[in-house]
């Protein structure tokens, strides 16, 4: 599989695939293409992603974060988190543990 050729997500879309799942580790490929803020999570596992292409604006908690590709960031488990816009050729790999 080639992360970079995955399919590209409608406006105000995310397409979450699944590349890895073993016990309580799961690695995924998220694109994103959001002009308006996604879902707001609070999830029962830690979450560390980084965007390996595009930019986005997140909200964690009560701040927020701008990411430029290359950069990551560690989401505890239970910390409130929203995407709140990315370009359109975001493409992020998270792993979340619990």
């Amino acid at each position: 599989m080639n992360l970079y050729a995955l399919n590209d997500p409608k406006p105000n879309t995310e397409i979450f695939q699944t590349l890895h799942q073993h016990g309580r580790l799961k690695i995924e490929a998220i694109r994103s293409h959001l002009t308006q803020p996604g879902e707001v999570y609070d999830q029962n596992e830690d979450e560390w992603v980084i965007l390996l292409r595009g930019n986005a604006g997140l909200k964690i908690k009560d701040t927020m974060v701008h990411l430029q590709a290359g950069e990551c960031v560690f989401l505890p488990k239970h910390t409130p988190h929203q995407v709140l816009s990315t370009s359109d050729d975001a493409l992020w790999l998270a792993v979340f543990s619990s």
